[in-house]
């Protein structure tokens, strides 16, 4: 059997929820937001949990987190870097599974199928992502919003996390992206497209798996947890 790993980002700073508690710390129905990824992977089959989070909320994390709410799979809290890609990299070095999930905690809607889906595409692809073809029309724009281009809509998904791994191939491309010093990347299925040969699956994702961003998105949320 594969040991399945799972890295739960928890170290963003929330700017547009305009808010003094962090949105990962911010309640839902009576639960923080990071509670909830953390719940998900904690009954569905991971092995082990990595937390990363703010240096200063890594105490924070550990009592009233980690400690409060029982999580036995959480093995490590570790501080997260200034940029996403330099959180991922901590997270990396204490991986001991041979499939890496790495998720977002700000997405509190993650479900068992999801994840089920992403180990069992990682199994088969080696490399996959979570995600859901878009519904509307996209318009490509210049620097002056004027419409460059209007791609083909049934080609274009929009990328959701868990994005998941192998883990030699995860960490070896994030190896050597740390050693070009290139920075220039949003998700961690760009680092393995950028220094790795391999190719990247979708897997489905579900259209009720959003990031909690701004203060609407909270409500949202909390209206899809209830209809669950």
């Amino acid at each position: 059997m594969k040991k399945i790993s799972a890295i739960v980002l928890a170290a963003g700073k929330g700017s547009r929820m305009n808010s003094t508690t962090k949105k990962q710390f911010m309640e839902m129905n009576g639960k923080p937001v990071l509670w909830y990824s953390l719940f998900a992977f904690e009954n569905y089959g991971v092995d082990q949990i990595i937390l990363v989070t703010g240096k200063e909320d890594v105490e924070y994390c550990r009592k009233e987190i980690v400690g409060k709410y029982g999580f036995t799979k959480v093995t490590d809290i570790v501080e997260g870097g200034k940029e996403r890609y330099q959180s991922v990299y901590n997270g990396l070095k204490k991986v001991t599974g041979d499939i890496v999930m790495i998720h977002d905690g700000a997405r509190p809607l993650v479900s068992g199928a999801i994840i089920d889906r992403c180990v069992k595409g990682t199994l088969e692809y080696g490399a996959c992502v979570a995600g859901v073809p878009v519904k509307d029309t996209i318009k490509i724009l210049d620097e002056n919003k004027i419409v460059t281009e209007t791609p083909d809509r049934n080609c274009l998904w929009i990328t959701q996390t868990p994005q998941s791994f192998t883990y030699e191939l995860v960490k070896n491309a994030y190896d050597k992206m740390q050693k070009s010093n290139s920075g220039n990347v949003t998700d961690d299925a760009m680092v393995v497209e950028r220094f790795s040969d391999h190719k990247i699956r979708f897997v489905e994702g579900e259209y009720s798996n959003i990031k909690v961003t701004t203060p609407e998105d909270i409500f949202i949320a909390e209206m899809l947890l209830k209809r669950k």
